[in-house]
C-alpha cells in the first residue's frame, strides 16, 4: 500500500544539481547560505529577461507548459498600454496527492524562487509580489524567506510582498482561483475565463507562473543561456523536477537533465523492472504502458510523442499485480470530489464518470464502457477551469492504455487482480486541514456522508434528482438509478434538503465511516457482476 507522501520526501539528483544545489549541505538554504551556494544575482531589463527565457525555451512547469517569454511580454505590453503597475504572483499551490516538487523547492530553496520572482518584479516595475501556497510548511518557509530579505507589506516598502494561504483543493492551483483569492474572494475559478496577463490581481496585468518556473529563471539568469543549454536536450535545455511515487520502494523528488531515459528514473526510485503501466503528468496526466516506458525520455516533447505527458512532473508506476482500472477508479472518485461544485458539466459529469468506471468493474458490459466514453467527452471544455478537461483526459487515457484489462472486465468476469491502492491519495480520502482564512476544513476533501434510498418507501416522485443531481439520476422508469451513494462535501447541504423534502420519506443520510479509514484499509476490488466494488 502507498502511504500519503510527506511534504518533503527524499530528494535525489542525476548529474550536477542546479535547483537542488546545496541540498547536501543543509535542510533549508536561508539567505546567507543561498548566496554562498548560488552567488549574487544582477538585475536584468524586461526585454533581457524575455530574450533569456526564449533562448532557453523556458515553459511553465505547473502543467500547462505555456512559454514564459510570451507571458512576460504580454504583461509588460498590457501594463505600458494601460499605464498601471503590474503584479507578480508565484503559484506554489501543489494540491495533487502525488506532487511534491514545488513543495520541496519552497521548503528547501525558497530564495531561488524569490530570485526569479524579484527579477521579474524589478524588470516590470511591479510593486506587489504574492506567493500562493496551500500547506503550513510552505507558508512558514516562504514567510521566513520574505522576512530574511526584509520584504513585507509595510507602508515604506517599495515592493509589498506577502504569502497567500489557500485551502488544499485541486482547483485552488488554477491561476484564476489564486487571483480570485488574492482579491479577497473564494479560492475557486470565476464563472468566466480571463487572462491574468491582461486582467489579474486587482484588475492589473499579472505575471503568474509556477514556483519551479521562477527558480529555473533564476538559475539561467546567473549562469547565462549558453551554460544553461549545456545541460539536457538542445530544444529543451536544463533540468526537470519530478515527483516519483506509486509502486516504488523509495518515493522521491528528483532533479534530472532533460533527455534522461524514463526507465532510469524509475530504477532510481525502486520501481518494478516491468511495470504494468506508468501514469505520467499526475492525475490530470496520461498512462503509458511498459513497452512505451523503454522508449520514453524525460522531456515534454518525448512524453507527448509516446502518448504521455510531463504535466505537473508526477511519475507513478503500478505493478503487474494490481487492477489498473481499480487503481484508476480510486483516482476518478477523488477527482470527482475535488470539483468546485459550480459548473454543471464538472460537478455532475465527474461523479457520473466515476460511476461509469465502477459500472465497468462491476460487469456492466459494453453499455457501461460506451456510457463512460460519452460522459468523458461531454465534460471537456465546459468548465471554468481545466479540472474537467484534465480529469476527462485521465479517464480516456485509462481506457486506451489498459485494453486487455478493459476487455476482461467488459466481456468477462474481470481481470482477477485486487486493487492495492498504490496511487497516493490524501490519507483517509481527506485533504490536510487547519487552513486559516479560507473555507472551513470540513468543506475540502473526501465525502463524509452517504445518502440511501429506502426502496420500500420510494414512489418515484423524482424530487431527489432535482435537488441533488450530483448524486441522483432517474432511470427510464422514473426511479433513482442508485440505492446509495457518497455525497460530495460541497453538496452536503443539498443532500440534507433532499432528505427533508422527499414526499415519501424514502431518503436518509448516514456518516460514511468507511471513507474515514486509512488508505491501507481500502477494500479489495471484487471482480464479476453484482459484487461489491471499491468504495461502495
Amino acid at each position: 500500500m502507498n502511504e500519503a507522501l510527506p511534504d518533503v520526501p527524499e530528494v535525489r539528483v542525476v548529474g550536477l544539481p542546479q535547483l537542488t544545489s546545496g541540498f547536501d549541505l543543509v535542510e533549508r538554504l536561508d539567505l546567507p547560505m543561498h548566496l554562498k551556494v548560488h552567488g549574487p544575482l544582477e538585475p536584468l531589463g524586461g526585454e533581457q529577461l524575455a530574450q533569456l527565457s526564449e533562448r532557453i525555451n523556458l515553459k511553465g512547469r505547473g502543467g500547462a507548459g505555456f512559454p514564459f517569454h510570451k507571458k512576460l511580454r504580454s504583461v509588460a505590453e498590457a501594463a505600458i498600454k494601460r499605464g498601471v503597475r503590474p503584479v507578480v504572483v508565484v503559484n506554489g499551490s501543489e494540491d495533487e496527492p502525488a506532487c511534491r516538487k514545488d513543495t520541496v523547492l519552497i521548503n528547501r530553496a525558497p530564495h531561488l524562487i524569490l530570485d526569479g520572482a524579484l527579477l521579474c518584479a524589478e524588470a516590470l516595475g511591479a510593486r506587489t509580489l504574492v506567493v500562493g501556497v496551500t500547506r503550513e510548511s510552505t507558508q512558514r518557509s516562504m514567510e521566513q524567506a520574505l522576512a530574511e530579505r526584509g520584504l513585507s507589506t509595510g507602508r515604506r516598502s517599495a515592493l509589498k510582498a506577502f504569502v497567500q494561504r489557500n485551502p488544499v483543493r485541486m482547483v485552488t492551483g488554477a491561476a484564476a482561483s489564486l487571483v480570485r483569492s488574492i482579491d479577497g474572494g473564494p479560492a475557486i475559478p470565476p464563472g468566466r475565463k480571463t487572462s491574468a496577463s491582461q486582467n489579474g490581481v486587482g484588475g492589473a496585468p499579472t505575471l503568474l507562473s509556477n514556483a519551479e518556473t521562477f527558480a529555473q529563471l533564476a538559475i539561467a539568469a546567473r549562469i547565462g543561456p549558453e551554460r544553461y543549454g549545456n545541460t539536457g536536450l538542445y530544444d529543451e535545455p536544463g533540468t526537470v523536477m519530478l515527483t516519483v511515487s506509486g509502486a516504488v520502494a523509495r518515493p522521491m523528488v528528483i532533479e534530472v537533465p532533460t533527455g534522461v531515459p524514463l526507465r532510469y528514473v524509475l530504477q532510481l526510485a525502486g520501481a518494478p523492472p516491468v511495470p504494468q503501466g506508468v501514469l505520467t503528468g499526475g492525475y490530470h496526466g496520461k498512462w503509458i504502458d511498459a513497452a512505451t516506458v523503454n522508449e520514453a525520455i524525460v522531456s515534454r516533447n518525448s512524453l507527448d510523442a509516446v502518448g504521455g505527458a510531463l504535466g505537473a512532473g508526477a511519475i507513478l508506476p503500478i505493478t503487474q499485480d494490481t487492477c489498473p482500472l481499480g487503481e484508476s477508479l480510486r483516482v476518478a472518485q477523488w477527482l470527482a470530489e475535488e470539483s468546485a461544485g459550480q459548473c454543471g458539466p464538472c460537478y455532475l459529469g465527474l461523479p457520473a464518470a466515476a460511476r461509469g468506471m465502477e459500472d465497468i468493474l462491476n460487469g456492466g458490459g459494453p453499455a457501461a464502457l460506451e456510457a463512460l466514453k460519452q460522459v468523458a467527452k461531454n465534460v471537456k471544455r465546459r468548465g471554468a477551469c481545466s479540472h474537467p478537461d484534465g480529469s476527462a483526459m485521465f479517464l480516456e487515457s485509462t481506457i486506451k492504455a489498459f485494453t486487455d484489462d478493459l476487455a476482461a472486465h467488459v466481456l468477462g468476469n474481470g481481470c482477477g487482480r485486487p486493487v492495492e491502492g498504490v496511487l497516493p491519495l490524501f490519507e483517509g480520502g481527506k485533504t490536510p486541514t487547519g487552513i486559516p482564512g479560507g473555507a472551513e476544513p470540513e468543506e475540502a476533501g473526501g465525502s463524509r456522508q452517504k445518502i440511501h434510498v429506502d426502496w420500500t418507501l420510494c414512489r418515484g416522485h423524482g424530487l431527489c434528482a432535482d435537488i441533488l443531481p450530483e448524486v441522483f439520476e432517474l432511470g427510464a422508469d422514473g426511479f433513482p438509478t442508485v440505492a446509495q451513494a457518497k455525497v460530495p462535501r460541497f453538496a452536503e447541504a443539498k443532500a440534507l434538503r433532499a432528505v427533508r423534502r422527499c414526499p415519501a420519506l424514502a431518503l436518509r443520510l448516514e456518516e460514511d465511516t468507511r471513507s474515514q479509514a486509512p488508505a491501507k484499509n481500502l477494500p479489495v476490488l471484487s471482480q464479476g457482476r453484482g459484487r461489491r466494488a471499491l468504495g461502495r
